[in-house]
């Protein structure tokens, strides 16, 4: 009897979880921890589930950082120019801010769902 307990696809990917198993973490690290926060180990430690299953897979990734990027930002500097009424130079600058402390949960957030997309799980889960 398994004491593990189920989780869906939307949770392991915002919890940067293992996609198969829901329990092993993608990233050695927490994601505001600033050491080692791009490294990730081969394969997961619980079920054993490949992170990088071929060459080059994290390619999509980039396209997903970067359309959640875009939009984010330019509604980002929208609601500070038009509501808040601050300039756009402060409001880029504040943006760049914000951008580079939130940067490494992105590039995480974006692995997590390329992965969570790609690879199935391997328990009877309804999605």
């Amino acid at each position: 009897m398994s004491t593990s307990k189920k989780s869906s696809r939307l949770s392991r990917i915002w919890g940067m979880k293992c996609p198969n198993c829901g329990e092993g973490d993608m990233f050695y690290t927490p994601t505001f921890s600033f050491k080692r926060p791009l490294d990730m180990p081969e394969h997961c430690p619980k079920c054993g589930q490949s992170y990088f299953p071929e060459p080059g897979f994290y390619y999509g990734a980039m396209f997903v950082s970067y359309i959640v990027s875009g939009f984010f930002s330019i509604g980002f500097v929208m609601i500070l120019h038009w509501v808040f009424g601050l300039s756009i130079n402060l409001s880029f600058i504040i943006l760049i801010g914000v951008a580079a402390i939130f940067y490494v949960f992105l590039f995480r957030i974006s692995r997590s769902v390329w992965l969570g997309l790609m690879v199935k799980s391997k328990d009877k889960e309804q999605v």
